[in-house]
């Protein structure tokens, strides 16, 4: 018996076509950058996303490891799994010394520093390691009276035992009083909406105050539309507010989900949700965007979330049409389908009614847009998990994943870009830039 000889590579995706062979790195990312923590998906459960991430990372250079922890809080706007990554970082002695770094970065609100204690000890409880100390300990002096005291809640791990766990030292006299007031538990009330609310005060006039005093952020924002239609607040103010919304930290669906909750705001919510584009470089020449409705696509994103796979690349499609100057947009299921060139939410609306939702033949349909459109690039928008082989593009290819499945086919001549954030597009255009003539 001949022993000496390649194996060969047989995984599929999950709908069985032939699966691209990738290195640790490229499989971290793609279970990483589209991963909402422990949620279930729909063909994979949340534990065993986990489980392979945790797996892959002592395969994967530390450097890197810590550029994907990072990337996926800044750009990705994830922020547990992050947090999951630095904590087996701390295991492992080539990783260990790029932790606090990492920890730093990945913490960005204060329920961050408890939350990553949470993971730290969820097998049992056990002593900080130095990196996991100062990293702590830095991040902790980020945080004002407000961001404190708006998280500091009465949860197993509070913030005030983060604070003698790490030994962090204030910047100055302000910040040293300010942690006493935290050790002490008199860190003054925070005007935040929940406290605002839970007052019993006339709710119309609370939110027209809040709104007025500038004391929402964006997502409190646009997840309390529906309580302000319905709290009957002058429109004004909630068009105003939309006006100023700060977009750096919205992905876009959350504007598909809030247009949503109240289909009357609709026109202003989109206006919110491309205000940001007005001024962005445009992909020259002609972009094919492919995008997937097949039944795997409606899987939603959390167990407590009504959005979906498709709300995500949804968001992505509406955004790619408006950096692009000429365009033809197709989904694909069982079929390939021309969707009419809309903007915002009618681009949105056209391909939710494009076609029905089922199988997931994306060979077919790219094979399709190879013999009859010319193209530039092609843009394609799905899980990745073909029923069918794959082919490559005609001329310059990106495959947009958005979920965090073991196995894809975007590889190889395909530029593969994984999660749902507008980070994907700065990519694409970014990468041309560099490209030979």
């Amino acid at each position: 018996m001949k022993t000496n000889t390649k194996s060969k590579f047989t995984e599929t995706t999950h709908e069985g076509a032939p699966a691209k062979r990738v290195g640790a790195e490229q499989e971290l990312r793609r279970s990483v950058m589209a991963c909402l923590l422990w949620e279930n998906t729909f063909y994979e459960s949340g534990v065993s996303i986990a489980d392979r991430i945790k797996s892959l990372i002592p395969q994967v250079d530390p450097v890197k490891v810590s550029e994907i922890a990072v990337e996926a809080r800044e750009k990705m706007k994830l922020r547990h799994v992050p947090l999951l990554i630095v904590r087996e970082m701390a295991r492992l002695p080539k990783h260990k010394s790029l932790v606090a770094e990492t920890l730093e970065r990945a913490i960005q609100r204060p329920d961050e520093l408890t939350e990553f204690l949470s993971i730290y000890w969820l097998e049992k409880r056990q002593p900080l390691s130095a990196q996991v100390k100062r990293g702590l300990a830095v991040a902790f002096q980020k945080f004002n009276a407000y961001s404190l005291a708006k998280y500091n809640r009465d949860e197993a791990i509070k913030l005030r035992d983060v604070l003698f766990m790490c030994h962090a030292k204030p910047k100055d006299k302000e910040q040293a009083a300010l942690w006493k007031q935290l050790v002490d538990g008199n860190l003054p009330t925070p005007d935040t909406w929940e406290v605002a609310l839970s007052t019993g005060k006339d709710k119309k006039e609370t939110w027209q105050r809040l709104i007025s005093e500038d004391n929402l952020g964006a997502l409190a924002l646009l997840r309390n539309l529906r309580n302000m239609a319905e709290a009957k607040v002058e429109e004004g103010y909630v068009f105003k507010a939309l006006e100023d919304i700060k977009t750096d930290r919205v992905l876009p669906y959350r504007f598909i989900a809030a247009a949503r909750a109240v289909p009357q705001w609709e026109s202003h919510l989109e206006k919110a949700m491309l205000k940001s584009l007005e001024s962005r470089e445009k992909l020259s020449g002609k972009t094919i965007i492919l995008v997937d409705v097949s039944g795997s696509m409606s899987a939603v994103l959390s167990e407590k979330s009504d959005l979906s796979r498709i709300d995500a690349a949804n968001g992505l499609a509406i955004l790619a049409r408006e950096l692009c100057q000429e365009v033809a947009i197709y989904t694909f299921s069982n079929n390939l389908a021309r969707v009419p060139d809309r903007h915002g939410f009618a681009l949105r609306d056209a391909i939710l009614h494009s076609q029905p939702n089922s199988s997931t033949y994306l060979g077919g349909a790219i094979s399709k847009l190879n013999e009859v459109e010319k193209y530039d690039r092609i843009i394609v928008l799905t899980d990745e998990q073909s029923s069918d082989e794959v082919p490559n593009p005609t001329n310059t290819g990106y495959m947009i994943n958005v979920a965090a499945y073991k196995n894809g086919v975007g590889y190889g001549a395909w530029n593969h870009i994984d999660g749902f954030s507008e980070a994907v597009f700065d990519y694409v255009i970014e990468s041309e830039k560099y490209e030979p003539d």
